[in-house]
Order: C-alpha cells, then structure tokens, then sequence
C-alpha cells in the first residue's frame, strides 16, 4: 500500500486529482500568490502520473494562462477537472482586471483527447436558465460538478450576504450551463463557520451506496479555515432543500491536526491500491507564530497553503472518517 508523505506537494492549494478512463491520475490546484494577486493566481497546471503518490514529483506543465486584462485576468482559482460526456472540462473561477473581486465560475473544454498536452477552449462564464436572476449575480466560485442516478450537477459558493453554497442541475452535454433555478444547500450557522469570515465554500462530493455527503470549507483562510459536511440518503431529491442535513460541528479542523493549521478546500480520491484518500491543503503550524517564512497579513497572499493527503476509514455506520 502506498505512503503518502505531507506535504504531498508544496504551495499548491485548493488541491483536485481526479482518474481518467485509461488509469492515469491528473492533478490541479491553484497557483499561488505572494504578497497581492499581481504575483500569482495566474495560470492553471496539470500533472499526470500512473500512480497518485508519483503526482508529486511529476512534470507540472501550464495548460492555460490568465488574460492580460479584462475578464479571466485576475484570481484564477480552485481549478477542477472533470471527464464529463467523453470530454474534458476544467471548472475554475476569474475575476476580470476592472474589479478583482468581481470573481465568477468559467469553465474550458479540452478540444482532443489528453488534457495534459492538447488544447484548451474557453467556453465561458458559467450560463443559467432563463428567468434566473440569482446565480452568478455577485462573487461566486469554487464550482465542483457530480451526477448521481443519471442527472448531473453543479455545486458552488456565492456571497448572498455571507458566502453560502448553491446548487442547479446542468447536462453531461453542456455542463458549462445550469438548466434549473438554484437552490441553497448550505449557509454558515454554527461559530466554526463564522471566524474572521462568514463562509461556506469549497465542496466535495462523496457518495456511497446510502448517502451523498457534501464536504465544504468555512470561516477566513488562515488558520481558522475548516472542513464541515452535509449529507443525504442516496434516494432522496437532492434540489429538496429538506433532504440535506448539516453536522454541527467540523469533521477536520486545526485543532484536530499536529503540525498543521487551516485544513481545507478537499477533493476524494480513490488510488491504485484501492484506498480511498482525502486530498487537502493546509498551513504548516509555523504561520500560527508567523513564521512559515512567507506571511502575509492577508492570508490569501501568504503561499504556505501546501497540498496534503489523509486515508479515509468508514465507521460501523457506514460513514466516513478522517
């Protein structure tokens, strides 16, 4: 069985591997930036590897780089890439150079077959079905896409008020469009969701045969940045706001952790020998005291978000445990 070492790879963030159909691994996350979004957050990169525990030391390569100006040129951010309809897409939010924080979901499709080395075609900011005057309308990012008994979805954070999670349905055809209104899966409630900041962001799908469970991020992006988690049975309607449950307290957090601070923005993947992992990012305890040799007061800014690895168990009841 494979060990994984932590930090799994360096200053990379908001980490996402996924398996393509032929066994290979890919990984994304989001490039960092040090000191203001002018030195960094400004390009999207890929890696590739046989075997998850060989994507940290495989060749990273750019597969697409932030516009000069305008939109798509500033906070390139929480990339994904998904093989939805026997095409590659890559869901990731911008914010243009006019107002860096006017940040939105954008999605590229790959225009062959191999996501490492082909091509990329931007398809857009996000669509939404007519008569939809809530989505996208304000902040919005960190879009993830599941199906589950043949529809498909779109789960993503916007600030309505606090940053809360939305979802929609969307097609394996065109997932770079919603076909429904959204619905709100989740709002900070408890305190672990409201320091330095009110957020809930960053989710991950993880479905078993009883539950489809939400994993997402809260609070500010330092230290105080957590993992919560919703679930649902498998059977119910997932658009029902009713179906869906919150834990009350954090599944991850820093407290929980030795050596770490800031747990969060996950994604799950199953690796070559079976395991299913917990792919993470998280700080080293060091930028607690300020001294993980690049804090920065925005935490944003500070690059010591490394990627990280934990194996998942599942208890007697069938859940999963970190």
């Amino acid at each position: 069985m494979a060990e994984y070492k932590n930090p799994f790879i360096e200053e990379r963030a908001d980490p996402f591997i996924t398996k393509g159909t032929d066994g290979t691994y890919f990984f994304t996350a989001s490039y960092p930036a040090a000191g203001d979004e002018l030195h960094g957050y400004d390009r999207i990169i890929l890696r590739k590897s046989d075997t998850v525990r060989g994507l940290a030391v495989s060749e990273e390569k750019t597969v697409w780089t932030a516009h000069e100006s305008g939109i798509m040129s500033r906070h390139i951010w929480a990339p994904e890439l998904h093989f939805i309809g026997g095409k590659w897409y890559i869901f990731f939010a911008a914010a243009r150079s006019e107002n860096k924080w006017d940040i939105k979901p954008y999605v590229l499709r790959c225009k062959e077959n191999d996501p490492y080395t082909d091509n990329w075609e931007e398809m857009g900011v996000v669509g939404k079905t007519e008569g939809d005057d809530l989505s996208f309308r304000c902040f919005s990012l960190d879009m993830t896409y599941f199906e589950h008994k043949g529809k498909s979805y779109l789960i993503w954070a916007q600030i309505e008020g606090d940053s809360s999670l939305f979802m929609a349905e969307t097609t394996r055809e065109e997932p770079w469009k919603i076909i429904t209104k959204p619905i709100l899966l989740s709002r900070p409630e408890y305190d672990w969701e409201k320091r330095v900041y009110r957020v809930n962001e960053g989710a991950a799908v993880l479905k078993t045969e009883e539950k489809v469970y939400v994993f997402f991020s809260a609070s500010g992006t330092g230290a105080e940045y957590c993992i919560g988690r919703l679930e649902a049975d498998a059977d119910a309607d997932l658009m029902n706001p009713d179906s869906w449950k919150k834990l009350s307290r954090p599944v991850l957090s820093t407290e929980m952790l030795q050596g770490e601070a800031g747990p969060g923005h996950n994604c799950f993947i199953t690796d070559e020998d079976g395991e299913l992992l917990l792919v993470y990012h998280a700080r080293p305890s060091s930028h607690l005291m300020k001294e993980c040799g690049t804090f920065c007061e925005e935490s944003l800014y500070d690059p010591c978000r490394h990627a990280r690895i934990r194996k998942i168990r599942f208890n007697e009841s069938n859940e999963p445990v970190i």
